[in-house]
């Protein structure tokens, strides 16, 4: 069982917003899909679930095309900020609405959970806050028990403590090992612990694909005296770096000889700083093949 994106395209006029896309997505994982915005996170969900199609490429779900596929639909459930129920239409309403569309809903754990968030099952889904609708999304898609959940920003307005219950039950949703989980989001300090596998795009391109441990086994950052640092960062990829006073810091890949010289320190990557670092060495890699103007 798998998600598999082949060789997917999509232009908005002169935006090329995904450029030949291929990934697969294996069951028994949750997956981290990162990228600055604009980079086609949301474009690539949207058309996992057919709600846009790509200009070249296809979407297989188990094997099954999603264009117009109602059987490979079926398996996936999409958590974003579009509401695909009528404004005037009460919570309540919509969790019986959900039964009809996935014969899987189950409405007694999705009753349960509205307690646990304090959703308001009576209010009409127009009155609830920012916050709340998110919440309101959230439970549609831990009661929905498709194979596959996509979450595009799952948290948008929810406090420290509702984000908290969040992420536990999407780890007591996946610990069942029904459902494969694609989580899209900026929070990536908080999703670290929860991805095992990660993805980043970069201007409708697939940067890093890797698992999650693996991408940051060998990311460090490295300081001391910049003099020191040039020395021993010679030939090595550096990610980026900063001087400050005669001390500098650099975010390098690769392995690291040891012991380090006296006066050097390093520590690893977390997975937010390792995104920052590689979207500053692209930042500057492009920066460098620009073309230099009135060249002669």
């Amino acid at each position: 069982m798998s998600i598999e994106i082949r060789s997917v395209s999509k232009t908005f006029g002169k935006t090329r917003a995904l450029d030949r896309v291929s990934l697969t997505l294996e069951e028994g994982h949750i997956y981290g899909l990162l990228g600055n915005n604009g980079a086609g996170k949301t474009t690539l969900l949207s058309i996992l679930t057919d709600r846009q199609r790509p200009d070249s490429g296809e979407i297989l779900v188990d094997g099954m095309p999603v264009r117009n596929n109602d059987a490979a639909l079926g398996k996936l459930f999409m958590v974003s900020e579009h509401n695909l129920f009528p404004e005037e239409m009460k919570v309540k309403r919509a969790l019986d609405v959900m039964a009809y569309f996935y014969p899987a809903f189950d409405r007694t754990y999705a009753e349960a959970l509205a307690e646990k968030f304090e959703l308001p099952l009576k209010k009409k889904i127009s009155a609830l806050s920012t916050g709340y609708t998110s919440i309101f999304r959230l439970v549609l898609g831990l009661s929905a028990n498709t194979p596959y959940l996509l979450l595009d920003e799952p948290v948008l307005g929810l406090d420290a403590q509702h984000r908290d219950l969040f992420y536990r039950l999407l780890v007591e949703k996946f610990a069942l090992g029904t459902t494969t989980i694609l989580l899209s989001t900026h929070l990536i300090d908080e999703a670290e612990t929860l991805v095992d596998h990660t993805i980043i795009l970069r201007k409708g391109t697939v940067l890093k694909n890797a698992p999650t441990e693996e991408l940051t086994a060998t990311a460090f950052s490295l300081s001391g005296p910049e003099k020191l640092v040039d020395q021993y960062t010679e030939g090595k990829e550096i990610l980026s770096s900063h001087s400050l006073g005669g001390l500098k810091t650099v975010s390098l890949q690769g392995t690291l000889e040891e012991p380090l010289p006296p006066g050097l320190e390093k520590s690893r990557l977390r997975l937010q700083d390792y995104f920052i670092s590689l979207q500053s060495a692209q930042d500057h890699q492009e920066r460098k093949e620009l073309p230099h103007a009135h060249e002669s």
